[in-house]
């Protein structure tokens, strides 16, 4: 039997997506380097706990040091913004080696979390809320 090996066009594009957040990642191997709007992932995030989600599927699957990242994050908040990116990373890293999909997959990264804000509703302040009941 033949064996068929995969090459890999590198940078590889993709996009994830939280909230009303989207990220377009281009990955190519380099030294560990995320710059995200054309600024340094420690510039861009200042709370630690997004970077850490940033990072998060690149220290689970042991890839730290082995790729360059540029991201165009828009939309959404702070943290949407980080989820998004953590979305689209996991998914460049899974499009460069498919072995990588059960660690991936069983830390629940590969899923885009598609809660959104409900809309609001008319004759009401807000989604659910509603004005105060008077019977007299």
């Amino acid at each position: 039997m033949e064996e068929t090996s995969r090459q890999i066009q590198f940078p590889l594009h993709t996009i994830g997506k939280r909230k009303n957040a989207i990220a377009r990642i281009w990955m190519k191997p380099g030294t560990g380097n995320i710059l995200i709007n054309r600024r340094p992932l420690e510039e861009y995030f200042g709370v630690d706990t997004m970077k850490m989600i940033v990072k998060q599927p690149l220290e689970l699957t042991g890839l730290s040091g082995h790729y360059d990242f540029l991201v165009n994050v828009r939309g959404g908040g702070v943290a949407g913004q980080a989820g998004a990116i953590k979305h689209g990373i996991s998914k460049a890293l899974l499009a460069s080696d498919p072995d990588l999909r059960p660690t991936l997959k069983k830390a629940g990264l590969l899923v885009r979390d598609s809660r959104i804000k409900e809309r609001k509703k008319y004759g009401q302040p807000g989604a659910r809320a509603k004005f105060q009941f008077s019977k007299r």
